[in-house]
């Protein structure tokens, strides 16, 4: 497989870099982590300037390699991250493109990518996280909606989102993986009660969640009813797959600068972190490659970037933190007092082999889709 980019992508390369380079001197400071509505403002402005100069379309419309080149880019110029748009943009959105029926696409896809409408993830429950398919959300169907009653745990920014991607339980009789169904949820809708999270690292961006009989038009349903697994399967593919592509760069340039600093404070001399530093490098390398060619085969099956996602999300996960952990022994205690940002980022780093799938999930999946090896008891 042929994984250098063509001339028209380099074009849109130059293309994009040039536009970043004129418009990110002009942004406004970016607000504090735990202003979670001046944080909401300024992720949707910068959607909202995506969209003005013909960039938001990357997330669904382009070429997946187009996308690729849009997040590596971004991060080396140290563009906004989605922020509070990540679920619609990374999850929902391209759920909806995939599922939708065309009422669905043209009402939800257009305000979420400019920068209108935020999202939130309604999946884990107090006793259904990694095991999602436990799930007890309940949905009655009644007349044209669904009656939602239950709890969800986990719901990132549920405080700002105007629809949540939201999984329930239509029929209890089912089988657990087949009477789920995935529903979008307008946040407005009464009975809805929202309990902010705090973090290790002090931010908010989880919340709590409580369904109260709440009506939920049936026309918000995406795919079959009690087909939603399998929908969720797509949701959970691009959160996996291509969700984490842009960290992967960011986590480059933080191992460029602690090799850095490395050099600077003497601890380059040590020969067992020069080669611990040398793997980690390799170990970007390699899942750069990685995602290039996930999202290769995405453009040639035209869906998204199915069981090699797991691949990337296992190897990744522990990757970023063997990286702060380095990063800690060549820095010392006394940079990450000093240093918020380095600080947020290192404990970050430790919730993601639970996040969007814990590694013993990832290893499953594997070892059961990709190698063929028997389920687990």
């Amino acid at each position: 497989m042929d994984l250098a980019y063509t001339e028209e992508e380099e074009d849109f390369r130059a293309r994009l870099r040039g536009w970043l380079a004129g418009v990110l001197p002009t942004l406004p400071a970016r607000p504090d982590p735990l202003d979670w509505p001046g944080r909401r403002a300024y992720d949707t402005a910068w959607q909202r300037r995506l969209y003005d100069a013909g960039y938001a379309d990357v997330h669904w419309e382009a070429a997946p390699t187009l996308r690729l080149i849009f997040l590596e880019e971004s991060e080396r110029a140290g563009a906004p991250y989605v922020g509070a748009n990540f679920v619609g943009l990374l999850h929902a959105g391209p759920t909806i493109a995939a599922e939708g029926t065309e009422a669905q696409k043209r009402r939800w896809l257009p305000p979420v990518l400019r920068g209108e409408e935020i999202w939130c993830q309604g999946f884990s429950e107090p006793e259904a996280g990694s095991d999602l398919a436990s799930l007890r959300t309940r949905a009655v169907r009644d007349g044209d909606a669904y009656v939602v009653t239950g709890t969800k745990i986990w719901t990132s920014h549920a405080e700002v989102a105007d629809w949540c991607e939201l999984l329930v339980r239509t029929d209890p009789a089912a089988p657990r993986h087949r009477g789920i169904t995935w529903l979008a949820m307008p946040m407005d809708a009464p009975g809805i009660t929202v309990r902010p999270l705090r973090t290790l690292a002090g931010s908010a961006e989880f919340a709590e969640m409580f369904l109260d009989e709440v009506r939920v038009p049936a026309d918000c349903r995406v795919g079959a009813e009690n087909d939603g697994w399998r929908v969720t399967m797509v949701t959970l593919s691009f959160e996996r797959g291509t969700a984490f592509v842009g960290e992967v760069v960011a986590c480059r340039r933080v191992l460029t600068e602690v090799a850095r600093r490395a050099r600077a404070n003497g601890r380059w001399d040590d020969a067992v972190l020069r080669r611990r530093l040398g793997r980690l490098n390799a170990e970007f390398a390699a899942l750069w490659r990685l995602t290039q060619w996930n999202v290769s085969e995405a453009q040639l099956r035209g869906g998204g970037p199915g069981t090699g996602g797991s691949v990337f999300k296992l190897r990744y996960s522990h990757a970023r933190q063997e990286l702060y952990d380095a990063a800690a022994e060549v820095l010392g205690a006394g940079a990450w007092d000093a240093d918020e940002e380095w600080t947020a980022d290192r404990l970050s780093s430790l919730s993601y082999t639970i996040a969007a799938g814990t590694s013993q999930v990832q290893q499953n999946i594997i070892a059961e889709r990709i190698l063929g090896l028997p389920k687990g008891r």
